[in-house]
């Protein structure tokens, strides 16, 4: 039997006027690389929120690892997902290396008020190796290109040692070379550390071909999921994003799509 990772039935989410989630129904086994895509509005990063506890349900259910997501179990559930968010732009001037700000990720485990230990400061220099940023450990964080400070980022979520593995947009704004070695990456990651994983963009051309599952949403409703093989075709995305678009085959059978 395979063990669920995620469940959420029948969410709605709303914010004043607007609804997010018009009764979301989803599940993700343990061990899937599920990848959500849609246009902007579409709901999917209110499907993060709700997962890792930071959203607000108006109805439904969503249960992570088993744990219903309430405030009775939201430490539980925080302590095991990690979380990869957009690129953000760091001042130049912020006086925090980059090894000091993967340690951020020990934090979650350790308490604000513990100081972290050689076990701690050993796992964090064990992810900078992972994401390929060992050799830039003590420069400081604002000194490094959008793609060297996403594999920070995602180095820092590992350093929490999750079981869950969320991603919103984490290649947004990055150049093309730098969103191809970030989609292999976080690939590379997902299979050697054996996590779940949530891929959330609306770019096409960022989504992970290589996604085990792909979810469509769109006004806050999941408009339809599948192999990606099968559902990234030129008329379910041009559907999708209400405009031509066209998917191009390449080698070893996978995608691009523009």
């Amino acid at each position: 039997m395979v063990n669920t990772a995620i469940s959420v039935k029948d969410a709605v989410v709303s914010y004043r006027e607007d609804v997010a989630l018009r009764g979301v129904s989803l599940e993700v086994a343990s061990g899937e690389f599920v990848g959500i895509i849609g246009p902007n509005g579409a709901g999917k990063t209110t499907i993060l929120t709700i997962i890792n506890g930071l959203g607000k349900l108006h109805s439904g259910q969503v249960r992570v690892l088993g744990k219903n997501v309430t405030s009775r179990n939201i430490n539980f559930i925080r302590r095991r997902v990690g979380y990869v968010p957009q690129v953000e732009h760091i001042d130049p001037r912020m006086p925090i290396s980059v090894r000091e700000v993967v340690m951020i990720g020990r934090y979650g485990l350790l308490g604000l008020f513990r100081r972290p230990g050689k076990n701690d400061w050993k796992i964090v220099d064990e992810m900078l190796e992972l994401v390929g940023m060992d050799h830039l450990a003590r420069r400081p964080i604002g000194h490094l290109s959008g793609g060297e400070q996403q594999r920070v980022a995602i180095a820092r979520c590992l350093a929490q040692e999750p079981e869950l593995f969320l991603l919103d947009e984490p290649t947004a704004a990055l150049d093309w070379k730098a969103q191809t070695e970030i989609l292999e990456l976080v690939r590379q990651i997902h299979d050697a550390r054996k996590l779940t994983t949530l891929f959330i963009t609306h770019d096409l051309g960022a989504l992970p071909v290589t996604c085990d599952r792909v979810i469509l949403m769109k006004d806050g409703l999941i408009w339809s999921e599948g192999f990606p093989v099968k559902l990234l075709s030129d008329a379910n995305l041009s559907q999708l994003y209400d405009m031509p678009v066209s998917v191009v085959k390449k080698r070893r059978g996978e995608n691009i799509l523009v």
